[in-house]
């Protein structure tokens, strides 16, 4: 059975998805990384979703769903680098800003929907999200007021959703789909 995740993509990342022309284009590739300028990919397998959100005046956006292939390096992410100064991932450069530049950064070859901005996960949703951890627990969103984000906190790293909040963000993807 496949898990789904979600992953804050932030400010920087997606002025630079805007400002390279990738809007409209689908990702073949995202970065995890070992130190805490990227989200390591915990947990992740082939087969698991994972849901790339991004806060923009208090609301939140599904960029896009990512659909994780494999998680090892092929031909596609260019030549291994011989020195510190060796761009990481040169096959992978056009997608460079959404983390090949990290600190330890592993690709993950994805399938994923194309980079949007305006998918908003509504209000009332977003304040019954729910995600789990590995003993089960779950928890909901803070900081959620009025159907809004005060405060993203929350949402920073990498979190494995529950089935039921998986399957409510698959349909504000499937629904806001141009």
């Amino acid at each position: 059975m496949s898990d789904a995740f979600t992953v804050l993509w932030t400010h920087d990342t997606c002025r630079a998805l805007r400002k390279a022309g990738r809007v409209g284009e689908r990702p073949p590739v995202a970065f995890s990384g070992v130190h805490s300028s990227l989200p390591t990919w915990t947990g992740a397998r082939a087969g698991d979703d994972v849901y790339a959100l991004h806060v923009n005046r208090r609301e939140v956006f599904v960029v896009s769903k990512l659909r994780v292939t494999d998680m090892e390096r092929h031909d596609c992410c260019g030549a291994a680098p011989e020195t510190w100064e060796d761009p990481a991932y040169p096959g992978h450069a056009n997608w460079s800003m959404l983390g090949a530049g990290g600190c330890g950064a592993t690709a993950v070859h994805v399938d994923a929907t194309p980079v949007r901005f305006d998918a908003a996960i509504p209000g009332e949703l977003l304040a019954s999200l729910t995600w789990r951890n590995r003993r089960g627990q779950t928890r909901a969103l803070k900081y959620v007021v009025d159907g809004r984000l005060e405060r993203s906190v929350s949402l920073q790293g990498f979190y494995r959703l529950t089935p039921e909040a998986a399957g409510e963000l698959a349909e504000v993807v499937c629904s806001s789909a141009p």
